[in-house]
């Protein structure tokens, strides 16, 4: 499946996949170290009588990154400005790890803009934390980074993704995935090999990751910064899912976005999945996101 791209209001250039027709609009929001192109599983599962569209975030995959992101409301305000290029004015918003906080940043600020809301294996709305390390690269719990130029040097969580994609490290890559997100199941080689090689186009690193640590749409503080109660602005139901074997989002960030949300909140568990059910389980998360958005 081939990218094409399309020039936002703000001037970012922006890429992205498209398939399927109908009334229905479908927007896949991907999540950090990747692109559009990791949610080919879902595109070939789901009918071709919804469209749906998967862009790559600005400075991820093929976009532009002519601006510095500061927050994860600039890449939701960046998603918005392209349903409007793309003339859809409501959308089911389906947001895979970092992309589940932008999609819950867009269903804030635009809630009309947003039917229905699946959040797989999300960050949780009170930030994704990155703390300081001591001399042995032992978590300092409460301590954090002053910026994002700080952040960028941290030796555990930050310092050998930035080294494996400055260098196009494809090998580096592939083992921290393998270690980190295909703990249950292993994409096929040649799955692997496109993805981990989108993944190694992002240019914005450091930027989504102090996005990450920074985000609080709670009303309590998370070590970075006060919350800005967004939270309470979100409209739409929504299905949380998660795996019972994800270990780069733990079970309480799910929980923290259920109880948040707990009204409009529908929660889905996978059992024997990682942080990608999306290799992991993808003809039941397909049917999960099917049968919500139908409902």
């Amino acid at each position: 499946m081939e990218k094409r791209q399309i020039v936002i209001k703000n001037g970012e250039v922006i890429h992205y996949l498209e398939q399927g027709r109908g009334e229905k609009t479908m927007i896949l929001i991907h999540g950090n170290f990747s692109s559009s192109m990791h949610f080919t599983p879902l595109l070939e599962r789901l009918p071709k009588t919804i469209k749906v569209l998967a862009p790559d975030l600005r400075g991820y995959g093929d976009s532009s990154y002519y601006r510095r992101i500061t927050s994860l409301a600039d890449f939701a305000e960046d998603i918005y400005l392209f349903m409007q290029a793309k003339d859809v004015k409501q959308a089911f918003v389906v947001g895979w790890s970092l992309g589940g906080g932008v999609a819950l940043e867009l269903a804030a600020a635009h809630p009309k803009a947003v039917e229905k809301m699946v959040l797989i294996n999300s960050t949780t709305h009170r930030g994704y934390p990155v703390f300081k390390k001591g001399p042995t690269g032992q978590i300092e719990i409460g301590k954090v980074y002053e910026s994002p130029e700080e952040l960028g040097k941290d030796p555990v969580q930050v310092v050998p993704l930035l080294e494996a994609q400055k260098n196009k490290n494809f090998a580096v890559m592939s083992y921290i995935f393998d270690l980190t997100i295909y703990t249950v199941k292993k994409p096929s080689a040649e799955d692997n090999k496109l993805w981990i090689d989108e993944s190694l186009k992002q240019r914005n690193l450091i930027d989504a990751d102090w996005a990450l640590a920074n985000l609080n749409m709670s009303d309590q503080h998370n070590f970075y910064n006060a919350g800005t109660q967004a939270i309470t602005k979100i409209k739409a139901p929504t299905l949380h899912t998660w795996g019972d074997k994800d270990i780069v989002v733990p079970e309480y960030m799910v929980q923290e976005n259920f109880n948040a949300l707990k009204k409009l909140s529908t929660l889905k568990v996978y059992k024997n999945c990682g942080h990608s059910p999306l290799v992991d389980v993808p003809d039941e998360l397909t049917k999960d996101i099917l049968e919500f958005i139908e409902a």
